[in-house]
């Protein structure tokens, strides 16, 4: 009866031992910032956004430097000029101002939306990549250490349904 016994608390630490090494999940971790940086498609994003954010600071530079022109014009001629003329020429030149920083404003919104639609594709393969290895070398969870990041998930169990029952919703 004791060796029963002694094969039983075995047996029991055994399983134990065993399903506590099954229910550790395996975790993984890779700077998706550095990946991204590294991918060619970047590069050559980047390369498109530079260009495109030269052509909108050279049309930003003609518009001030057409802008100061007709400014120093106007003042130099301001004392030859009639009080109506002086009048309509301070709103043109205050019209001139406001078209400069509605474009330099548009132009801010289009970088931004293009930097956006270059992004999206990049980081979808980098991802798509990420959960591939990730499941090939039997990852349940990828980190991402890139500072401030979160986790990428390759398998292994969401509690989201669950938690939602506890809650009762």
């Amino acid at each position: 009866m004791k060796q029963f016994k002694t094969l039983l608390i075995a047996a029991a630490l055994f399983i134990g031992a065993t399903s506590f090494t099954n229910a550790q999940s395996k975790v993984a971790h890779i700077n998706t910032s550095e990946l991204i940086k590294a991918m060619p498609e970047m590069k050559s994003a980047q390369t498109e956004m530079e260009k495109l954010g030269k052509t909108y600071d050279s049309d930003i530079k003609a518009m001030q430097n057409e802008y100061k022109a007709k400014m120093e014009k106007y003042n130099a001629e301001a004392a030859t000029k009639t009080q109506e003329e002086n009048e309509k020429r301070v709103v043109e030149v205050q019209q001139m101002e406001n078209d400069i920083q509605k474009y330099a404003s548009t132009a801010q919104k289009d970088l931004q939306q293009k930097e956006i639609d270059f992004l999206k594709p990049i980081t979808e393969k980098a991802k798509t990549a990420i959960l591939k290895v990730a499941k090939a070398q039997g990852f349940d969870y990828v980190l991402d250490s890139t500072q401030g990041g979160g986790v990428i998930m390759a398998e292994g169990k969401n509690l989201l349904t669950d938690v939602k029952k506890e809650l009762g919703f």
